[in-house]
Formats: C-alpha cells, structure tokens, sequence
C-alpha cells in the first residue's frame, strides 16, 4: 500500500512539473498547489476557492496535502492545462477580459463560471449576453452630489456607438449619452464599497468625468463590462481599418495604473501641500478631493522622456510650501514642475515606478493631441 501512495505521488509530481502546468490555469499565478480532479487543471488556491462554490462542475485537491489515487492521476496527466485550455478556452472573443490573479472576486469568478459552467467559450460562434451590440438593463448608480446608489436605466448601442443612461425609466431623453470611443471602464469594489462595484469614465469637455455603479448579480455587471468592450472593439474595426486584432484590443478599457492619496502644492510651490486623491490612467494623471468624486479637481498630462518629462525622488532644495508628509516625488515637464508627498516610501517608490513606466514609452500620435490637457493647478 505504501509503495503504491510513494508511486501515484512520484507519478503527480511529474504531471505538476509540466511546464503547461506550472501557472494557474484560471488567473496565471505562478506556481499553483491545488487541481480539479473533474476538470484535470492546476489552479492556485485562491482559485481552488471559487471551483469550490462550482462543486457540481469541479473538485479540487490540495496537491501537497491531499491524497490522490492512482486514477485521479493519471485524469490529471491525460488532460493538464493544455488539454483543457484547448476545450474550455477554445473560442474566446478576441475582446473578452480575461483575468489575472491581480483583478478582483468578480471578475476572476465569472470567468471561471464562463469557462466550466456556461461553457460559453467551447463553440465556435455562440450568441453570448455581451455580444449582441446593444445592452439594455438597470444599473446601481451613485448620485453625484448625495452620494445615494438609485437604480438607473442604462443602454448600450453599438450602432449608435454610445452609452446612455436615463434617470427615470420612461424619460425620453437620456441624462449622459456618451461616444463609446471615449469611455473606459475598470472595477473598484474596494473603492465604491461593493464587490460588484464598476467605475465608467468618460471625456466630456476634455474632462474626465467618473460614474460608480453596480449590480447584485457578479454575472450581470461582468456582462455589462464585456458587452461595452464589445461595442468598442467593433466601433474601433471600423475606425481603424488596417489596425491588427490585438492592436485593437489594446485599445478598450484599461485598469489604472496607480491610485491613491498624495499631498500636492500649487504652481507657484509655496502654497500648504493639500492630501487629494490621484488616479493614473496611462498619461493623465487626475486628483480629486475625495475618491468617489465625479469631476477631478484637475488633470496633468504625463508626457515621455524624450520630450522632456521625468520623475524625481525627492522635492527641489528650499520648498517652501508646509507639509505633513515626507516622503517627496517632482513630476518634471516642459512647462513646470509638480510636487507631491507620500504618506510612505512605499507609496512613494510605487508611484515613482508608475510614472517612470509611462515617461518610458514613446507617445502616439493621439497623445501628442490630447496634450493640452496638462491643466492641473
């Protein structure tokens, strides 16, 4: 009996060293210690959690402290990721989000739901809830200025390429209608204080405006962020005929890069540095006086290298401006310099990496366009 358990262990130890196995494969993450011995996966634990709330599609095992017999093996080494990608994940929209081990429960859920319980990647063209070109349901949305979450009418068009919501479900006319090419859309559950929680922003008057909304259902508002990746993706075919699929799919909602308290000064940098909430989406760097503001107080434009922009470690010799905070950052620019603090050096060695990140790339020919932006006071 002993020689047999010494067996099937050597034998899964072998099937776990695959290189098709050695990243989770739900999220990525590097390394995974649990599987599915009904799906034959590798999958890392805080994936193992959401295939648990599946028990009927999928049962995990631990591979280190479980046992597994000589049968579950060999399902595992005839299957592994590979194999079971090729099933699960064999028709993927070019446009659908998938997850990494970085993004939220919801997300990586009901990817993991779509792939083994609805099956909705398994044949090729399936009529999918996001793929339809128009989206019509209600939505959660924070109120502007009372903070209250009322239910809102919101619709999807990709004819007329655009995102609308109504205040009231028979208003004729909607409150925001909005061009599809200038919305992104990210999840914040921690931010707006619900799992379910999704921020659309949008350019209105060279402006960034914030909506925060949610649904009870994780698969209804995963839908709404798919189905608006959707209707982006095939406005941008048309708008960009000669670009590549991927080069598109770049293009669609984008997670910020960093978000979080800093303390800033004014131009003239003896003002008292003042905490506001900053967001960094690619080039422009926004902040607000709280973080679930609709309008940012103001907005800088994060240029490249090479045409003069650079982060310093550190605020210039003789600030004058009072500070509570000290751990300094100077975002250099043609025109001016910027200067924040940090609560802490972590903080401020993330953000520094941040904006190092974006100065390195070289800018496109639309950033150069959207230049003028660097309004930020």
């Amino acid at each position: 009996m002993a020689g047999g358990n010494e067996r099937s262990m050597k034998a899964l130890k072998e099937v776990w060293r695959r290189a098709e196995n050695s990243l989770c494969a739900d999220c990525g993450k590097p390394d995974p210690d649990w599987a599915s011995s009904t799906l034959g996966v590798f999958i890392c634990l805080s994936c193992s959690g959401i295939h648990r709330n599946i028990p009927s599609i999928s049962k995990v095992k631990s591979l280190k402290m479980d046992h597994w017999d000589d049968a579950q093996v060999q399902f595992l080494a005839k299957h592994g990721n590979a194999v079971t990608k090729a099933t699960y994940e064999a028709h993927i929209p070019i446009y659908y989000y998938q997850p990494t081990y970085n993004d939220c429960q919801v997300l990586r859920e009901q990817w993991i739901r779509a792939k083994y319980e609805r099956r909705e990647f398994t044949e090729p063209g399936k009529q999918l809830p996001y793929s339809d070109g128009v989206k019509e349901g209600i939505l959660w949305k924070r109120g502007r200025d009372n903070g209250q979450f009322l239910p809102r009418k919101f619709l999807l068009s990709e004819r007329e390429g655009c995102l609308k919501y109504f205040t009231k479900q028979d208003a004729k006319e909607p409150k925001i209608n909005v061009k599809i090419d200038v919305i992104n859309a990210t999840f914040q559950p921690v931010k707006i204080g619900n799992p379910n929680g999704l921020q659309i922003t949008y350019l209105k008057d060279n402006k960034t405006r914030n909506i925060f909304v949610y649904h009870e259902s994780g698969k209804e508002v995963v839908d709404w962020f798919n189905a608006i990746r959707s209707v982006q993706f095939h406005y941008l075919k048309v708008a960009f005929p000669i670009a590549s699929d991927n080069e598109i799919k770049n293009r669609l909602t984008r997670n910020f890069l960093k978000e979080g308290y800093m303390e800033k000064t004014g131009p003239k940098q003896r003002e008292a540095f003042k905490k506001r909430w900053f967001t960094l989406d690619h080039r422009r760097l926004m902040y607000f006086k709280d973080p679930l503001d609709a309008f940012a107080k103001g907005e800088v434009f994060v240029g490249s290298r090479e045409n003069g922009y650079s982060v310093q470690k550190g605020l210039p010799s003789g600030t004058q401006g009072n500070f509570s905070w000290h751990y300094g950052l100077t975002i250099v620019t043609p025109d001016r310099e910027y200067l924040f603090t940090c609560e802490t050096e972590t903080d401020q060695l993330e953000w520094i990496a941040a904006f190092t990140s974006v100065i390195n790339q070289a800018m496109t020919p639309q950033e150069y366009a959207s230049k003028y932006l660097d309004v930020v006071s």
